[in-house]
């Protein structure tokens, strides 16, 4: 049982230190001899979890979609309709960015022209997104004219460019910033009871 422990601990360690690489240098210039040295294990040991700098890529993307999948549903289960949820999770999303450099890794190799790989995590964070206003629609929480569809790719457009800009400057993150985005946002998504 150590030696499964202590492999897990290794590719761990490994998925964490390809982040903070892949998020400082992006994913072409990041070699895979800076990772092993950051997480303090032989290129050997590397190799022997990952067999190259893709599948090492794909594991910190993976990372970063349970995150955002735990993020979601930890939000979800707090209740309060769909609107709410899709609110209440931009703002953990966001907060989430600024300290956790494995989901920093995720958002941005997606996003990475040098992989050649289609952008998985902010796929996912796409159809969630479209879910919950499908959702607050059935709910009859959106404005009158307001779909899904047409709503999804403001936000979608607008958390994607909150974690870019916030990958330069934290502060494109903070709760203000996205408080001020929902603020201009939430007057035109959400049916009012007159």
């Amino acid at each position: 049982m150590a030696k499964q422990e202590r492999a897990a601990r290794t590719r761990q360690s490994l998925i964490h230190a390809a982040a903070e690489v892949f998020a400082r240098e992006g994913f072409a210039p990041a070699s895979l001899a800076t990772i092993s040295r950051r997480a303090g294990v032989s290129n050997g040991a590397l190799h022997f979890h990952f067999e190259n700098k893709r599948a090492l890529a794909q594991a910190v993307e993976d990372e970063a979609a349970n995150v955002v999948r735990r993020l979601t549903e930890d939000v979800s289960a707090r209740g309060g309709g769909s609107l709410r949820t899709l609110v209440d999770t931009t703002y953990a999303l966001m907060a989430r960015l600024a300290d956790d450099v494995v989901l920093r890794a995720g958002f941005e190799l997606g996003g990475d022209p040098a992989r050649g790989e289609k952008p998985h995590l902010r796929g996912a964070w796409q159809r969630w997104v479209e879910d919950m206003l499908r959702r607050a629609q059935q709910e009859g929480a959106l404005a009158e004219g307001v779909t899904p569809d047409g709503a999804a790719p403001a936000i979608v457009a607008a958390t994607v460019g909150f974690q870019v800009l916030g990958s330069e400057d934290v502060e494109w993150l903070r709760e203000e910033r996205i408080g001020d985005f929902w603020g201009l946002m939430l007057p035109r998504l959400a049916h009012t009871v007159r």
